[in-house]
């Protein structure tokens, strides 16, 4: 018995509004397909194909960077690992100065 939220439904929900402009477009693509020439037709399937390509290009970009810089990949664990020895110097003047007095650093 679970009291939170259903996770599938909001994916559904997500899946099905970003459905909707293109089964829109599609539907006023049949109904006016017919009313325009032929090479309009086809100069506006390019474009509005070129703006598909547009504007799934951040998508697939971010994917792309989050393959090869993410925290799974080589590089990605490298920087983190950087990240956390960097973290701390510096903070620590005190114990920076008696490491050096005692000949550790």
């Amino acid at each position: 018995m679970s009291y939170g939220c259903d996770e599938s439904g909001r994916d559904w929900t997500d899946t099905s509004a970003m459905a909707t402009p293109a089964l829109l477009g599609m539907a006023a693509g049949l109904l006016l397909g017919e009313l325009m020439h032929r090479s309009a037709r086809r100069v506006a399937a390019i474009s509005l194909g070129a703006l598909a390509v547009a504007a799934i290009m951040p998508l697939a970009v971010g994917g792309i960077v989050n393959k090869v810089n993410g925290p799974q990949s080589k590089r990605g664990a490298r920087r983190r690992l950087q990240g956390i020895r960097d973290a701390g110097a510096g903070h620590y003047p005190d114990v920076e100065e008696e490491l050096r007095e005692q000949g550790l650093l």
